[in-house]
């Protein structure tokens, strides 16, 4: 084989992706979200992301035919409860799907090195379930949220600082390496943390820093997690004021835009879209 060849082979235009089910937001991550690799949520509350996330759940046992991935989902959450009642209101947008909420597994995270230990366990059940004639297999792993893991584990200083570093990439390495053994697409959601100074805002990506709801923000956990992922999308939201008049008087009603952002991807162009929540699912708007 030529080597060039073997790179368009390797090119990300050919790694199957699952639909976020919506054309316009599949355009513009070209073609939805990747298997064998991370793709990470970074947004305040609010933004959307676990919208996205449970919409991914269903869109991954639609069949590829329809740009999903003709397999079911692992949910591994740390904000608790499990928002159950939304997921079962958002598969009646999914009337193909036959009992969709019984190909969703779900299971509760405790601390990062939960998170690790979990994540071991998981070989045998992904190649079983690949393996199996009866059930379809597991193509999707979204974890809600990773920041929420750190948070209370590791003290700030040097020595815990570099116990988390190196929990970082045992937890990515195992996810890359599932993804890559099992085709799977892993989504991991991510907070923000505010943006105090200029040299807070060490530039990653695509800027320096980023803004919502009118504040200078950042991906939480840092650069040692941020080399961790390999596309990292950004949500954010902000507040426009309308006029509007009413019985001859003018009023203002608040607005609330939701943007999605290529902070950094191998295979993305710097670009963002506005997306909308309209009923039960997200909809991108053309630019």
């Amino acid at each position: 084989m030529k080597p060039e060849d073997l790179l368009q082979r390797l090119s990300p235009t050919h790694t199957q992706k699952c639909t976020i089910g919506c054309p316009v937001l599949d355009r513009f991550l070209g073609g939805g979200i990747p298997c064998n690799s991370i793709t990470e949520l970074v947004a305040e509350s609010g933004c959307g992301k676990t919208q996205i996330s449970l919409q991914l759940l269903l869109s991954a046992q639609l069949p590829t035919s329809l740009g999903g991935l003709s397999g079911s989902s692992i949910y591994l959450y740390s904000e608790s409860p499990f928002p159950v009642r939304r997921l079962h209101q958002l598969s009646s947008s999914f009337p193909t799907l036959h009992n969709p909420l019984d190909q969703i597994l779900t299971h509760p995270l405790h601390s990062a090195h939960h998170l690790f230990d979990v994540l071991s366990q998981l070989d045998s059940l992904l190649s079983s379930r690949r393996d199996s004639p009866s059930s379809p297999p597991i193509k999707l792993i979204v974890i809600d949220s990773i920041a929420a893991l750190f948070r209370f584990e590791f003290e700030n200083n040097p020595r815990d600082l570099k116990q988390r570093s190196g929990l970082f990439f045992r937890i990515s390495s195992k996810l890359k390496e599932q993804a890559r053994r099992f085709g799977l697409a892993v989504v991991v959601i991510n907070q923000v943390v505010d943006v105090m100074n200029d040299s807070d805002g060490l530039r990653i990506g695509n800027s320096t820093c980023l803004y919502t709801s009118e504040r200078k923000v950042c991906a939480a956990l840092g650069l040692s997690w941020a080399n961790c992922v390999n596309t990292r999308l950004f949500l954010s939201r902000q507040e426009e004021r309308v006029a509007q008049e009413v019985n001859g008087d003018d009023c203002f009603n608040t607005q609330t835009q939701r943007f999605i952002r290529v902070a950094f991807a191998p295979h993305l162009p710097d670009s963002y879209c506005e997306f909308v929540i309209t009923g039960e699912k997200i909809f991108g708007l053309e630019r």
